[in-house]
């Protein structure tokens, strides 16, 4: 059975609307308290309580679109739930600011994991999107493996050491424009080591 597609507006809107939804309800929440059973919630835990859901309902109608959902995908919606979960159990924000550091640890483990076993765990994953040389997706993988531990480093230096507006302008705008600008940066090894398989079998 093929994957269905979902336009890349549609996907984009999937991916990244929890996130401007998160941010957007952050702003005007972020200075309120709400009192639920007897215990005061800061706007923080509040939109967090919001956010998980919204995530929930977002990857169901990918699924239910594009009858698909990529490991990452599943991964994040699992760590959102749970760490999202403990910070309004335990009413304490730490836990949600700690997911991102989770995620991208996780995802640099399974990467390195696949290296040290000779095989890219991200070939698997975006083979049909990259088509590249085995050298290429070696090196690929290498490379985002150390990027996600960076993006883990820099996500512990800034909630741990900055204020919680920065860290919510971090997690909004600065991890995608990261992962965006990784892309980019990768240009050089995509045209060395791409295959034009499709073309020369036609």
């Amino acid at each position: 059975m093929q994957d269905k597609q979902a336009t890349p507006a549609l996907r984009a809107t999937l991916e990244y609307g929890p996130i401007i939804l998160f941010f957007v309800a952050y702003t005007f929440l972020k200075d309120r308290s709400f009192m639920v059973a007897g215990t005061e919630y800061s706007g923080f835990v509040a939109v967090t309580a919001m956010f998980i859901p919204v995530l929930a309902l977002a990857t169901l109608a990918m699924w239910k679109i594009t009858g698909h959902l990529s490991k990452m995908q599943i991964v994040t919606l699992v760590l959102v739930v749970g760490f999202g979960g403990m910070s309004i159990w335990f009413n304490d924000e730490r836990f949600f600011k700690m997911k991102p550091t989770m995620i991208y640890v996780l995802f640099a483990g399974i990467l390195g994991f696949g290296l040290m076993r000779g095989t890219s765990y991200l070939e698997a994953v975006m083979d049909r999107a990259l088509p590249l040389e085995r050298a290429g997706w070696m090196i690929l993988t290498k490379r985002l493996a150390l990027f996600f531990l960076g993006l883990a480093i820099a996500n512990e230096v800034i909630w741990r050491s900055m204020s919680t507006d920065t860290w919510v302008n971090f997690k909004t705008f600065g991890l995608p424009l990261a992962m965006f600008a990784f892309f980019m940066t990768q240009a050089g090894l995509f045209k060395r080591y791409g295959t034009e398989e499709d073309a020369s079998e036609g």
